[in-house]
């Protein structure tokens, strides 16, 4: 009697069908994961003068990482390219058989091509090299064989080569795969360290990750030039109760009436309220006679997460924004944060 093992195409002999134990799988699983972290471990040792070759060509590179490889490499290469484009050195992907039918214009004597194949020698790519070289850009080749055809080629190559995969029937890429990542990233992020890239311009290239909004700068998100509530020092209450509704932001800023861009304080729902509590005239009393003088400021170039921070010690939603010179050049409150996702 014949029958097929549940979920799969496989038919097997019901009476040979012998279940998997969990001790069985349990160690199975951890020997892969032993395999494919000493794959990285002995990677480490592979981190010298030739990886320092290959970083530098990537550094200096003036166009684009052009990262290519077929297969499961592909797959690799294709993640290994996003790091590179997230890290800020700009990349793309480039299938080899695709590059065949008219993809290799995309390849231009400013790049650098990056080239993944284990076996170092697949067709697909070694039949691209002669068309690369005749550009005259370096070739850097990831191979786990030494003396092939593509690491022979490569301006630089970097041995990825393991002991075994950690596959059971020792064929489907698993280790090599990993040393493969493994040694892609440690290039993106050794050329990261080498441009100084930073959180902010990893923001810059995130907009839409949780990152990224809570990295936001307080310029991505102020209210700016005509939308800035703004009133000078001699004006009247009425008419800055006006400004206040007009921009719809809970205050306003009072600059002085001879250099508009210096602040002086804030009149705020709190003020109005207060003078209110007064019967202040506000048809006679000008703002700066119940304005909040010495009001807290955040300095562009701040993060907008800095800016919660801020309004959650002194207890208020809003914020003037100066310039790194004390202008006034912006104003905030927590519904532009809020918007922005930065909360």
């Amino acid at each position: 009697m014949v029958s097929l093992v549940e979920g799969t195409n496989y038919p097997l002999d019901a009476g040979r069908l012998m279940l998997v134990s969990e001790h069985k799988t349990i160690t199975l699983g951890r020997n892969v994961l032993e395999i494919e972290a000493l794959a990285i471990q002995t990677l480490c040792d592979r981190i010298d003068h030739h990886f320092v070759a290959a970083a530098q060509k990537l550094l200096h590179c003036k166009g684009r990482v052009v990262v290519a490889g077929i297969g499961k490499s592909g797959h690799i290469g294709k993640k290994i390219s996003a790091t590179f484009a997230s890290t800020g050195t700009p990349s793309f992907f480039l299938h080899p058989a695709e590059a065949h039918h008219g993809d290799l214009g995309m390849i231009t004597r400013q790049d650098v091509v990056l080239v993944l194949s284990y076996s170092g020698e697949t067709d697909e790519i070694i039949r691209l090299i002669p068309h690369i070289k005749r550009l005259d850009v370096p070739i850097i080749t990831l191979t786990g064989k030494k003396g092939s055809t593509l690491a022979t080629l490569a301006s630089v190559n970097l041995d990825i080569s393991v002991q075994r995969e950690a596959c059971p029937l020792g064929v489907a890429p698993t280790a090599s795969t990993t040393a493969m990542l493994a040694m892609g990233d440690a290039l993106a992020l050794a050329v990261l360290e080498a441009r100084g890239f930073t959180l902010e311009d990893f923001a810059r290239s995130h907009p839409g990750g949780k990152l990224g909004q809570k990295l936001l700068q307080i310029e991505d998100v102020m209210r700016k030039d005509a939308a800035i509530p703004i009133v000078t020092e001699d004006t009247l209450l009425v008419s800055a109760v006006m400004e206040m509704s007009q921009k719809r932001l809970g205050f306003t800023n009072v600059v002085s009436r001879d250099l508009p861009k210096k602040l002086l304080g804030i009149f705020t729902d709190g003020d109005l309220r207060r003078a209110l509590e007064h019967n202040v005239d506000f048809h006679q009393t000008p703002v700066s006679k119940v304005m909040t003088k010495n009001c807290r400021t955040i300095t562009v170039g701040a993060l907008a997460a800095e800016a919660i921070h801020l309004m959650e010690n002194i207890k208020s939603f809003v914020l003037p924004v100066l310039d790194k010179e004390g202008n006034l050049v912006g104003a905030l409150n927590m519904h532009d944060l809020l918007a922005a996702g930065v909360l």
